[in-house]
């Protein structure tokens, strides 16, 4: 694998039975602030962890922001979020490699989240939940 470019982990989740609970929890805790967001976005909850520039990306390289989702089971764990340049490409990598493409609400394809980009879930080969995102083109970047 010498010379494939490597893709950063970008973003995190979280599961939460209680959202607004988590959320009190980690502003008192670590002084992370939250944005629930409606039931259109699926009552998620964006994480912001460390200060982020006009463009909503955090200012220092290294640093990631993440959100909380609805937890559906016990078993659920935290996961992690991989950039990636083209997210079919990815898709097709991660199951050729033996990972289970979750895709999104269409299954096998990513879903678009407005102003973000588009996202896709898989499980990997040791059962561990892991989302991509082929992050949107950014507007007024230099």
């Amino acid at each position: 694998m010498k010379g494939m470019k490597m893709n950063p982990v970008v973003h995190f989740e979280m599961p939460a039975r209680d959202n607004g609970r988590m959320s009190k929890f980690y502003a008192a805790v670590f002084g992370w602030k939250t944005q629930q967001l409606g039931p259109e976005m699926g009552n998620y909850v964006v994480v912001q962890t460390t200060e982020t520039g006009e463009n909503n990306f955090p200012k220092e390289p290294g640093r990631i922001n993440g959100g909380f989702f609805g937890r559906t089971k016990e078993d659920q764990s935290p996961s992690v979020v991989i950039a990636v340049e083209d997210i079919r490409d990815a898709m097709k990598s991660v199951a050729a490699a033996g990972g289970k493409v979750l895709g999104g609400q269409k299954p096998g394809e990513p879903d678009n989240i407005p102003g973000i980009g588009l996202y896709a879930a898989f499980i990997d080969t040791e059962g561990n939940r892991v989302g991509m995102l082929q992050p949107a083109p950014m507007t007024g970047a230099r």
